[in-house]
């Protein structure tokens, strides 16, 4: 399984609406308002929703502990009510935003219309220019909930605030950094984990010579790093297809190539093949990196990984009869995947059928496939694109496999577990069981807390 370019990863442009049709049960991810979080998760950025007022709300209590700088239910809002449906809403976000600007100190104002207000055909984009004319750093996006999940509007948003926001603020004709790169990989709150994946993921990068725009979270510069987009080198995207829609648009706009990694790379043998295959591209970029820095770096990242793998022996031995065999996923495709190579090759826990929850694209499915059937070449690891967790639930309720088993999946899926007499590891959302602040599974670091977070819930049985 090799890293490849993103022109490999399928069509430039948003695939385009996913196609739904009926109820679904233990829906896994929200409708496109939900990226209100990309903007929650950009320091002192702030969403300023053009929506009823249950819109954030849902989004707050469906993240849970997500508030940021301005999220949540603290979120300005228009309230979007009968009135504004029948008189139209435009001088309420008007008088919405300027009374935001009055209260909030905030870096980055982005609005978000929600069904209402895009139903009834407010003018929101119109209403946002007239603020951006007089200089505020105010983008729209387009995210009405029923045409977009939030995997999508996510790179909705990020690319307004490219074209919106980078693009006017910006220094121009700046120079490119042969060694910045802008990073994308976990999506903000969706991906509870992506503070913690997204400061292993920058450490690697810089640990073999790089310097990274990580442009989310607590480890961001905030503004300053977007503004600093348009001179990096190239980019670097970890996903199997969420996020493609943002590396296209930015090779089209700067002619910036991307890096694009398959899944999170999870553990020694993924993370030491993530690095490889940048060094080779970053030098393919003109980075001009020593290789020999590379292989020393990944070097000592082995020796402290396979030593506290070399450590589990004794217990591994001593409760072989009693750990976890099998384990099913429910999670997006780009958990799935890493997570089940990681488990195969480096844990011994053998991956049975595997759910990807995230309503992947028709167009990105056949490489996600073809991915899976690389994870092993002695077995077959039945993957299924089911949005509807229930029906998941459903098939994994009838199966029959011999040994001890464990579910990674939701807060949903805790009952099932109990009911088989398996083991349970909460990493996905919805995740009532779990609080997850800086935690991540990708890389080194992430490998061995998933080991210890599987294994800890083993030995929780144990009395």
């Amino acid at each position: 399984m090799t890293a490849a370019p993103i022109k490999q990863a399928g069509p430039a442009k948003l695939a385009g609406p996913i196609k739904q049709a009926g109820p679904v049960e233990q829906q896994r991810y929200m409708c496109a308002i939900g990226a209100m979080q990309t903007v929650v998760a950009i320091p002192r950025a702030i969403p300023i929703l053009h929506s009823g007022p249950g819109c954030g709300a849902m989004v707050a209590g469906f993240f849970e502990r997500s508030r940021g700088y301005s999220g949540g239910y603290t979120a300005p809002c228009t309230n979007f009510s009968e009135t504004e449906v029948v008189f139209g809403g435009t001088q309420k976000l008007e008088t919405l935003i300027r009374n935001s600007y009055r209260v909030l100190d905030s870096d980055l104002q982005v609005v978000l219309p929600g069904c209402a207000s895009s139903i009834v055909g407010d003018d929101t984009a119109e209403v946002t220019r007239r603020f951006a004319a007089d200089g505020k750093p105010i983008v729209f996006a387009d995210t009405p909930g029923f045409r977009y999940s939030n995997y999508e509007a996510h790179s909705i948003v990020v690319n307004a605030i490219i074209d919106q926001y980078v693009d006017r603020f910006a220094e121009r004709g700046a120079a490119k950094d042969a060694k910045l790169v802008n990073l994308f990989a976990s999506v903000p709150y969706q991906d509870q984990f992506w503070k913690g994946n997204l400061e292993e993921l920058k450490r690697l990068i810089e640990g073999i010579g790089l310097k990274v725009n990580i442009l989310f979270g607590p480890r961001s510069a905030g503004v300053s790093e977007w503004l600093a987009i348009p001179r990096a080198n190239f980019n670097v995207l970890v996903s199997p297809w969420a996020g493609v829609e943002i590396a296209e648009h930015l090779r089209e706009k700067y002619g910036q190539e991307c890096y694009r990694f398959p899944y999170l790379p999870i553990g020694g043998n993924a993370s030491a093949e993530f690095l490889r295959g940048l060094l080779a591209f970053a030098n393919e970029q003109g980075a001009a990196l020593p290789e020999a820095g590379l292989e020393a770096f990944i070097a000592a990242e082995e020796r402290v990984f396979y030593e506290e793998i070399d450590n589990l022996a004794t217990f591994l031995l001593e409760f072989r009869y009693g750990l976890p065999a099998f384990v099913h996923i429910l999670h997006d495709a780009g958990y799935v995947l890493g997570m089940a190579k990681f488990l195969l090759h480096e844990t011994g826990i053998v991956p049975k059928e595997q759910f990807i929850t995230d309503n992947t694209p028709e167009a990105y499915q056949p490489e996600i496939r073809r991915l899976a059937a690389g994870i092993s070449d002695k077995k077959e690891i039945p993957v299924y694109f089911e949005r509807d967790a229930g029906l998941a639930q459903e098939r994994i309720a009838g199966l029959d496999h011999e040994g001890r088993g464990l579910i990674i999946g939701s807060g949903w899926d805790k009952a099932l577990a109990e009911s088989r007499g398996w083991d349970f590891l909460s990493a996905a959302l919805p995740s009532p069981y779990r609080m997850a602040m800086t935690t991540g599974y990708a890389g080194y670091r992430g490998g061995l807390r998933l080991i210890e977070d599987i294994y800890n819930t083993a030995l929780l049985s144990y009395r």
